[in-house]
């Protein structure tokens, strides 16, 4: 499958570490979030990287989504959050390093569930690059319908980034 415009979003269980408000520098428990459950009733933005870290990654795609995550909010949108294969203590490691704290949940698909349902998998990276790397997309998901998908055929960041998913909200 390729995510599309309505479909029904795959169930895919993913992993995170929670934001601890009482203990923001603490590194806690990996939980598991199931995509149907957690998203069901809701609208959800969720965006894809290739890598957390990574130079576009790290200096367009995700700054882009902490600095409209208010208007994000303000247009309904219950959850925001970004997936990649790296491990959930790397996500959320890199969640700190931008400061998200609890506004954007960082999800770990690292065992490539998510990324095989979506048929996501960035072209031709496995032997540049080795590890199972996600395409560069965003989504919003309102309770589990698909309403926009924006991929990135191209290196940067336009059709995924906050703005152009604010614009389809």
């Amino acid at each position: 499958m390729t995510l599309s415009v309505g479909d029904t979003f795959p169930s895919a269980v993913l992993s995170y570490i929670p934001y601890d408000a009482a203990n923001p520098d603490a590194c806690g428990l990996t939980q598991q979030l199931k995509t149907h459950e957690a998203f069901k009733g809701k609208k959800v933005v969720l965006f894809a990287v290739p890598g957390a870290f990574t130079p576009t990654c790290s200096e367009s795609h995700m700054p882009g989504y902490v600095k409209h995550l208010d208007e994000l909010k303000s247009k309904g949108v219950d959850i925001v959050a970004c997936v990649a294969t790296n491990d959930p203590f790397v996500m959320h490691g890199w969640g700190k390093a931008n400061d998200v704290k609890d506004g954007i949940l960082m999800l770990s698909d690292v065992n490539g569930e998510l990324g095989t349902a979506l048929g996501m998998y960035k072209a031709g990276q496995i032997p540049k690059t080795g590890p199972l790397r996600l395409a560069r997309f965003a989504a919003i998901i309102d309770n589990l319908q698909v309403v926009y998908v924006g991929v990135e055929t191209e290196r940067g960041v336009s059709v995924s980034g906050a703005p152009a998913v604010l614009a389809k909200l």
